[in-house]
């Protein structure tokens, strides 16, 4: 009977190491294939040089990302300027001073919009956010646009991630201990004062990880995205100017133009470049949390 607990011990911890180092060694594998695949774009052009330079001219054999990297930062941040803000002051409302009735209400409509594919985000952008940009928006600050904009593929970002890092934020909340708040609450403190000082300071590193977790999903989204923001290579500030994002290059291109030399291996560089960004992302996140925690 000892025999088979120990060895059934033995099993169990084996398939658990088995299985973990399979999901930590799945990052390096793919890092490794899109290198191997983007390895000829290396040959003729640097990194450095692949990377700043803004001249895309395929049949030449100009490959320039800095378009595509500038518009894909641009969307990531115009969506979470707009989305941040919201889910902050949402999961305070709904986790310390609403009803229970209505966070009842709120979850299952939190993981509906959160599961909803990104093609319907993408249909709704067309059909409203782009003409609010081009009839409304666009002409209030006299700038001429079509509503295919950098703004459009923020605001639809946006919208797409807000229920995921609100439900992040919320279950955040719900962690810090209600003793800590009840304690200030006990000493004079108003509730939106236990709030500020004690919920929210609490939850510092949880806020964080939602933000970043929520940016490098923002950052890597293509359906909805491509749909409404133009899809024009070019560099521009103005948000009513359309852009082309790092995954809308490779989800219009790839199968339709790999006749075109080196082309296959522009679009694998693009994806490690996705993939470099989004670590560089997690990896930066990760620090602010460490140093969150020290304080």
């Amino acid at each position: 009977m000892l025999f088979k607990r120990l060895l059934i011990d033995r099993i169990t911890g084996i398939w658990m190491v088995v299985t973990i180092t399979m999901i930590l060694l799945l990052p390096v594998f793919i890092g490794v294939g899109l290198y191997l695949k983007a390895l000829p774009m290396f040959g003729q052009q640097g990194f450095l040089h692949l990377v700043i330079t803004s001249e895309w001219s395929p049949s030449q054999g100009k490959f320039g990302f800095w378009p595509f990297i500038a518009s894909s930062l641009y969307v990531t941040l115009v969506a979470f300027i707009l989305a941040a803000p919201v889910c902050l002051f949402a999961a305070i409302y709904l986790t310390q001073f609403s009803s229970a009735l209505l966070v009842r209400i709120m979850h299952p409509i939190i993981d509906i919009l959160a599961g909803l594919p990104s093609v319907i985000y993408g249909v709704w952008g067309i059909l409203i956010i782009v003409p609010f940009i081009s009839e409304l928006s666009a002409p209030f600050v006299d700038v001429p646009s079509t509503g295919y904009s950098i703004m459009a593929g923020g605001i639809v970002l946006a919208v797409m991630c807000i229920p995921y890092m609100l439900n992040m934020i919320m279950e955040v909340f719900n962690t810090v201990p209600m003793g800590l708040k009840e304690a200030s609450l006990s000493m004079g403190a108003t509730l939106w004062e236990s709030v500020k000082h004690v919920v929210i300071r609490k939850s510092y590193p949880g806020i964080i990880s939602a933000y970043g977790l929520g940016i490098a999903k923002a950052f890597g989204e293509t359906i909805a995205v491509m749909m409404v923001v133009g899809n024009r290579v070019q560099v521009s500030a103005n948000p009513f100017e359309a852009g082309y994002p790092l995954p809308a290059l490779i989800a219009n291109n790839y199968g339709e133009m790999l006749s075109i030399p080196q082309y296959d291996s522009a679009l694998m560089f693009a994806a490690l470049l996705l993939l470099v960004v989004i670590l560089l992302i997690n990896l930066v996140f990760r620090y602010f949390i460490y140093k969150t925690r020290e304080r």
